[in-house]
């Protein structure tokens, strides 16, 4: 049975709740998951204790925003089974001080624009660690401004060079997370690298332990899952894929189980981590 292993919540951008992806993948036959909401392990941890009560593996996660500041792109890396996780909280709680600030600023700008509300806006983002701009853009669409959440509405509001309402956010350098997961015992996997033009980072990674990357993505083009796993068997990485399901707040419709990981892949995960948990000292133990 296949893995799907990038998976959003409410606890982030998702719009379903953590016991509805859980049951969705109970109802698809899939027997793992893993849950990598956007710079917290919140969502992953419940979803791990409902896993349980349905029969489904959870595979404990987050989705870690970067900077890669030489060629001013994002970056996303995928940490899994992270045997300190308490040694991230930091890094998530700047990103989440840094993500209120700029979510505060666009909200305002667009406050000026249409005549939605705060609380508009905090309803649909109820249960997630911030607002993101598909919460707003949620709340534009119950005022009748849209009929989607990706569109020309949003690229006017949030397009990073051109959007009236776009605010930034500071994220930090990707070369100083991939060792910073390692010091926390998880493994760094690149998220779609075909999605942010990843390769050149992808192979400056390699020095730092990148542990694998996400070969198998819906947005990829037809020739990156040959490319990504060519590289991958080249350098011993181990290769994933995952739907990055995000519910109703996507592009295009991609449900879960969409692309998946073998089960071959997912046990090479899981000695890699056994590897690390021996090398890693518990934190309860220091």
């Amino acid at each position: 049975m296949a893995a799907d292993l990038h998976c959003h919540t409410k606890m982030s951008d998702g719009s379903a709740s953590i016991d509805e992806v859980v049951l969705m993948a109970k109802k698809l036959g899939l027997k793992t998951i893993a849950v990598t909401d956007h710079d917290t392990f919140a969502g992953a941890t419940r979803a791990c204790v409902y896993g349980r009560r349905q029969g489904i593996e959870v595979i404990h996660g987050a989705e870690i925003s970067c900077i890669d500041s030489v060629r001013g792109r994002k970056v996303h890396i995928l940490c899994y089974l992270c045997q300190n996780p308490d040694r991230l909280e930091g890094v998530f709680k700047r990103t989440k001080e840094r993500r209120q600030r700029a979510a505060a600023l666009m909200l305002q700008k667009v406050m000026r624009q249409y005549p939605i509300t705060p609380d508009m806006v905090s309803r649909r983002a109820q249960g997630s660690t911030n607002i993101y701009k598909q919460h707003i853009m949620h709340a534009l669409l119950d005022a009748g401004y849209t009929n989607e959440i990706f569109g020309d509405l949003f690229r006017s509001l949030f397009h990073p060079r051109e959007g009236s309402a776009y605010a930034s956010v500071e994220y930090p350098e990707v070369t100083e997370i991939v060792p910073k997961i390692h010091e926390a015992g998880g493994l760094a996997v690149l998220a779609h690298p075909a999605v942010y033009d990843s390769y050149d980072v992808m192979e400056e990674l390699l020095p730092l332990g990148l542990d694998g990357v996400e070969v198998w993505h819906p947005r990829n083009h037809p020739d990156d899952p040959e490319r990504l796993s060519g590289f991958c068997r080249e350098h011993g990485l181990i290769m994933t894929g995952g739907t990055d399901f995000h519910g109703l707040y996507t592009k295009k419709p991609n449900p879960l189980g969409t692309c998946t990981t073998g089960d071959d892949q997912v046990e090479l995960m899981k000695k890699r981590c056994e590897k690390y948990r021996k090398q890693t000292p518990r934190a309860d133990k220091q």
